[in-house]
C-alpha cells in the first residue's frame, strides 16, 4: 500500500467523494451518488470552493480517492477572539477502513489547524456511531458538549 495524500478536492473528484458519503449507514438513507449528480451538489461545491474558509479535502492512495472530509475554520468571540477547525463528513473507503487511514486524516486536519493559529478543533459524529467515538477520543479529542441540530427541510 502506498503513501496517504491529502489535497483540496476538483469538481472531477465529487463522483468518488459523494459515493463515500454514499458508503455510509446514515448516508445511503440522504445521498445519491448515480450519474450526473444532483446539481445541489456541485452548487454546494461551488460555495466552498469560493469560500477561503471552506475546505473539501479529498485523500488519496495510489492515485485513486479513498477518503474524504471537509475542514472549516470559523471565527469566534469566545476565548479571546479564538478560531476554531471544525471537522465534518470523514469517510473512507469500506473496504480500507480499519488501516489507520482515518487517523493520518485527521491528524493531518489538526495541523492544517495549527497552523491557522486555532485554539481548539471540534468535529461532530452521528450518536449511534459508537466506533467512530472510540476512534476520536483515542486520537485525544473529548466528547465536551452535547450536540443537536433542527432539520428544517426533508430530504428528496
Amino acid at each position: 500500500m502506498g503513501e496517504l495524500t491529502m489535497r483540496a478536492a476538483t469538481q472531477d473528484d465529487l463522483p468518488a467523494v459523494i459515493a463515500l458519503l454514499y458508503d455510509d449507514e446514515s448516508g445511503r438513507t440522504r445521498e445519491d451518488p448515480s450519474l450526473p449528480l444532483d446539481p445541489r451538489y456541485l452548487s454546494a461545491f461551488d460555495a466552498i470552493r469560493r469560500d477561503s474558509n471552506q475546505n473539501l479535502i479529498v485523500a488519496e492512495l495510489d492515485g485513486e480517492v479513498v477518503g474524504t472530509l471537509q475542514l472549516s475554520f470559523l471565527p469566534g468571540l469566545s476565548f479571546r477572539g479564538a478560531w476554531r477547525g471544525q471537522i465534518e463528513a470523514v469517510r473512507i473507503a469500506s473496504h480500507l477502513r480499519n488501516r489507520r487511514l482515518g487517523e493520518q486524516m485527521i491528524l493531518w486536519a489538526v495541523e492544517q489547524c495549527n497552523a491557522r493559529d486555532c485554539r481548539m478543533v471540534q468535529l461532530t459524529s452521528t450518536a449511534t456511531r459508537t466506533p467512530a467515538h472510540r476512534f476520536y477520543a483515542r486520537l485525544g479529542f473529548v466528547q465536551s458538549h452535547v450536540g443537536m441540530k433542527l432539520h428544517l427541510k426533508t430530504g428528496d
